[in-house]
């Protein structure tokens, strides 16, 4: 069966354009609140909207979730995503590979950068015990996995990265109040620019407000968003650095 070029939400029946969305106003709860968000609904292109449910936030918000149908289409050919252009390897096919292509083991830096102080998101790659079923990367035996930890600046990342003699930085950041995650990962791909030029280390950012096609935008080789799993970071990194080691 050849995919649509041409598709709207599915609801109930196919086609129906039927979505369910949430928000919160700053109204108290009651008709009012919910009058509003019908409002707001129709005026997003929702008609019929329906206010399914509603709760007070304290005494001033209302959290309420709308259903109804739109009219838009999507055209698949117009939809931009960073499609994955390597294979998901096996922790023994990354481990094999690290080891044919490099001779050594692959050294890999992570850290929260900034202010940030939430460390779920690094510590799911890193950690043994991974995340999704998966072992993180302080599994693979061809990796040396160095976790700075929470609230780590930029200076001391490259001060520490050029020590290890880093072949990967990862950054986390999950802050994203006045786009903390969108400077900070800038300000970090600078610095190694500026400290390390071409020899610095494959750099990687990743959190759950990050767009994979920012990558140009923030300075790094690769974003990551939500729901990355170790395994895609380490066979990315094997496909980045082991294949660069070949070429050398």
């Amino acid at each position: 069966m050849s995919e649509k070029r041409y598709v709207r939400p599915y609801g109930d029946t196919t086609g129906d354009g039927m979505v369910q969305m949430s928000f919160t106003l700053p109204v108290p709860h009651g008709p009012r609140a919910e009058g509003a968000a019908q409002q707001l609904a129709n005026k997003m292109g929702m008609d019929p909207a329906m206010v399914v449910h509603s709760h007070a936030i304290g005494s001033d918000f209302t959290f309420v979730v709308v259903y109804g149908s739109v009219s838009h289409l999507v055209d698949l050919d117009e939809v931009k995503v960073v499609e994955r252009e390597y294979p998901l390897l096996s922790p023994h096919e990354v481990n094999s590979t690290v080891k044919n292509s490099l001779g050594r083991k692959l050294v890999v830096v992570g850290a929260c950068i900034g202010t940030d102080a939430h460390t779920v998101g690094i510590d799911a790659i890193l950690n043994i015990k991974g995340f999704a079923g998966e072992k993180g990367l302080e599994y693979y035996r061809e990796l040396r996995v160095i976790n700075l930890g929470a609230q780590v600046s930029v200076p001391e990342l490259v001060k520490r990265a050029r020590a290890e003699k880093a072949d990967a930085v990862l950054v986390s950041q999950v802050v994203t109040q006045r786009d903390a995650h969108i400077l900070n990962t800038q300000e970090m791909s600078a610095a190694f620019r500026e400290a390390m030029g071409s020899q610095r280390p494959t750099l990687v950012a990743g959190g759950p407000r990050f767009d994979p096609l920012m990558a140009g935008e923030l300075g790094v080789d690769r974003v990551f968003g939500r729901g990355t799993t170790p395994g895609e970071v380490a066979s990315y990194l094997v496909h980045t650095i082991a294949q660069k080691g070949v070429a050398a």
